[in-house]
């Protein structure tokens, strides 16, 4: 039962989740049900009825986060819809705290690099490594886990969790090569909830604070399933870095105003134009294309790669449609920046708007283009939410201090 990469999908998920979305989330979404029952109409990742499986969407806002929690509001009110709104809180959370600390991304690629290459001249752990990779460690539920990931793209919460705490303490292997897999095989994987919660787990988010697996909670959330009792090591020590990551000013965004020859540029970050303002702004052309990063064969799966190409190509349909303009499908890949480039000279722009990128794959993309574009003294505006400007400033510290701003979420979308 593979998710299916359109709005329409989406709304229908939501619509099929929302009964499910109060006391009955708040109780069962700590459990791992499982997804290979070995009924083949039934199989698969979205069969789970404890949580939303909205998250494939979400990434890539096809469906909003505002939508959603007002979605969850109007069905079962503020408390029985909170610890849904909670999770949905969260990912903004992690989103907001790279944004102002944006050196821990570009940490992890440097470390991500430097720990491949040292595996070469690490006979023991590279054979872990491969075992890990294969399936074959012999600790049941890890395995298990593994082999879903692979297989339909998706893990529960929960069990990233545990996976990524085998991982990095039982197994004794880098984290940033977990957080590699994940970003490579999830069809959800956000650079952000990725690379911060792989870190959580191993104590560097918090530090000294890190999560370990135990084998009777697995017991527990898995219905029995996976016991893994004197397999994995439940008394660790978190890891430890020595780097700083200061706080940086996030953007002081200026409203964009109907004017200039304006062409719309989408992207996967964010695929829901529609309510995003910049169909408003009377542009003349709009174009969708996936930049050199987000088309790695080396990074992302097949899997991965073809779910954002039919999403891209669904939210570009969309948003031209609204827009009453032909939809230009840009090449994805190296010819991306140049064809982009290209467009907007035959479509006598003046600026290209685009909504602004997370930190991640899509904003060195589009710091290329804009300076590509300057030459042609076109401009590169970036559009901002609502939700994002509310929430990212409290994303400074802990979850708590963002939680505390759930009254003015609900107003917002009330």
């Amino acid at each position: 039962m593979p998710w299916t990469p359109t709005r329409d999908a989406a709304l229908s998920a939501l619509d099929a989740f929302l009964p499910r979305a109060g006391s009955h989330y708040s109780k069962q979404r700590n459990h791992d049900e499982g997804w290979d029952d070995g009924t083949p109409e039934t199989d698969g990742p979205q069969r789970r009825r404890n949580v939303s499986g909205l998250s494939p969407w979400l990434a890539r806002r096809t469906l909003t986060e505002a939508e959603v929690v007002a979605a969850a509001l109007a069905a079962h009110g503020r408390g029985n819809a909170t610890k849904f709104i909670e999770e949905v809180m969260w990912r903004t959370y992690w989103k907001g705290w790279l944004a102002q600390r944006p050196s821990v991304w570009d940490d992890y690629e440097a470390l991500r690099d430097a720990d491949r290459a040292r595996l070469d001249a690490q006979p023991g752990r590279r054979l872990a490594y491969g075992r890990a990779l294969e399936s074959a460690t012999g600790i049941d539920c890890f395995d298990h886990w593994r082999h879903e990931l692979g297989t339909t793209g998706y893990l529960h919460n929960h069990a990233r969790m545990w996976f990524a705490s085998v991982w990095i303490f039982t197994l004794r292997l880098p984290w940033t090569l977990g957080a590699a897999l994940f970003e490579r095989e999830l069809l959800d994987a956000d650079p952000a909830s990725n690379t911060l919660s792989w870190r959580w787990v191993a104590g560097l988010h918090t530090r000294g604070k890190h999560y370990v697996a135990r084998a009777s909670n697995i017991a527990t959330c898995t219905g029995g399933r996976f016991a893994p009792h004197g397999k994995l090591d439940e008394s660790p020590e978190p890891l430890r870095e020595d780097t700083e990551h200061p706080i940086v000013a996030l953007p002081q965004p200026k409203p964009l105003d109907p004017g200039p020859r304006t062409g719309v540029l989408v992207t996967t970050d964010d695929l829901h134009l529609e309510s995003s303002g910049l169909l408003g702004l009377d542009p003349v052309a709009i174009a969708g294309g996936r930049a050199s990063e987000r088309d790695d064969a080396t990074r992302f799966s097949a899997a991965s790669r073809a779910f954002d190409v039919a999403a891209l190509d669904d939210g570009l349909h969309r948003a031209a449609r609204q827009a009453g303009l032909d939809a230009h499908r840009l090449p994805d890949g190296e010819r991306w920046l140049d064809a982009v480039v290209a467009w907007a000279r035959e479509a006598s722009l003046d600026r290209v708007v685009t909504m602004a990128p997370h930190v991640g794959t899509w904003e060195p993309a589009l710091e290329r283009l804009g300076s590509a574009l300057r030459h042609h003294d076109i401009a590169l505006a970036h559009g901002h939410r609502d939700w994002d400007r509310m929430l990212y400033p409290h994303a400074t510290r802990g979850f708590f201090k963002l939680k505390k701003q759930l009254p003015a979420v609900i107003a917002s979308v009330a």
